[in-house]
């Protein structure tokens, strides 16, 4: 029944309705942090305004995402859902082609790094000359 639903329930659908049900619920245990789903949804709708508002993203812009592991990666996926972005996963092990390719096959028009991540030791997203490139649409 579920997978019939026009239109489809998303999981933004599952979490914003876990979110209204539930917002006290722990939804996330990183490290020594707990956030909640009221937490996690406040930090989305916030990235969702600085993302639409400073950048301008809206719907059917696709977005590569580069960022480790950590709690931001979760309201960085929920907050380009809230806006009707796509979201190209990065994998932060890669590196090079490899790295250039997957840019280049995202198609993305803006690419979220960490700075860890974009100029870490190895330089992933390429030299501090190139750093115009990033963030421009």
């Amino acid at each position: 029944r579920r997978l019939s639903r026009r239109p489809a329930l998303t999981l933004l659908d599952v979490f914003r309705q876990h979110a209204r049900l539930q917002p006290g619920r722990p939804l996330l245990f990183f490290q020594d942090e707990v956030y909640t789903f009221e937490d996690v949804d406040r930090r989305s709708d916030r990235a969702a305004w600085a993302l639409s508002g400073r950048l301008g993203l809206s719907g059917g812009d696709t977005v590569a995402v580069f960022l480790p592991n950590e709690p931001a990666y979760l309201w960085t996926w929920l907050a380009l859902a809230k806006l009707g972005c796509a979201m190209a996963c990065l994998n932060c092990n890669v590196r090079g082609r490899a790295l250039r390719h997957a840019l280049q096959a995202a198609g993305a028009t803006l690419v979220l790094a960490s700075p860890s991540e974009a100029w870490g030791q190895r330089g992933a997203l390429g030299t501090r000359g190139q750093r115009g490139a990033l963030g421009t649409r």
